[in-house]
Parts: structure tokens; C-alpha cells; sequence
């Protein structure tokens, strides 16, 4: 069964850099495209950023294009979210979330799998 477990979050200033990690503890990784999302407070939850099964293909979310790389090892049952020069506008709670099969989406209801989240707060 998967298991999606995430880390990485945490407090930094803006222009700083976090790098998410997400692991399927149930080491079975046995799914097809993954995507990171993330909410606000009182926000719904948006798509950040998703990759294909073999990390050859990747879509952003305009708003972290070219701050943002997502990046996957499945030999190690993980995908990456390297932030880079992070705004204030970038907090929330970020997860993970992973699909059975098929490609990757920006739509949130089409991923199977979630993480519990892990809160990245950007400081002005």
C-alpha cells in the first residue's frame, strides 16, 4: 500500500531555499505520475508542480516556474521539491500526492494517493 510520507518543510527568509522530500514508506512506489500541491489558510488546495513515472517529463505551476524543480529517484521511493528563492506568497502546507497510473495532472481529485503535508513558512 502506499504510503506517502513528507519532509523538508520548515521556517525561512525570503529569498531562502527548501528542498521537500516525499517517501512511500510502504515502499512499494508502485504508482504512476506524482505532483506536489499546497494550501493556504483559507484557501483551496493548488497544484505546484507534477512528474512523470520516469522523471522525464515535468510541469509547473506558472507562479513557481523557474524557482521551483520537482525531481524523482524511484529506486529510493522519492520525490523532490527544490525550492528556490522563496516569497512570502509561497506558505502553506505542502503535500504530496501520487497517481495509480496515467499522466500527470494539475487536477487535484485525479491523484489517488496523499501525504499528510509538511508546513513551509516564508518570512518577509
Amino acid at each position: 500500500q502506499v504510503q506517502l510520507v513528507e519532509s523538508g518543510g520548515g521556517l525561512v527568509q525570503a529569498g531562502g531555499s527548501l528542498r521537500l522530500s516525499c517517501t512511500d514508506s510502504g515502499r512499494t512506489f508502485n504508482t504512476g505520475a506524482m505532483g506536489w500541491f499546497r494550501q493556504a489558510p483559507g484557501k483551496e488546495r493548488e497544484f505546484v508542480a507534477a512528474i512523470s513515472w520516469s522523471g522525464g517529463s515535468t510541469y509547473y505551476a506558472d507562479s513557481v516556474k523557474g524557482r521551483f524543480t520537482i525531481s524523482r529517484d524511484n529506486a529510493k521511493n522519492t520525490v523532490y521539491l527544490q525550492m528556490n528563492s522563496l516569497k512570502p506568497e509561497d506558505t502553506a502546507v505542502y503535500y504530496c500526492a501520487a497517481k495509480r497510473g496515467g499522466p500527470h495532472t494539475i487536477v487535484v481529485s485525479a491523484y489517488d494517493y496523499w501525504g499528510q503535508g509538511t508546513q513551509v513558512t516564508v518570512s518577509s
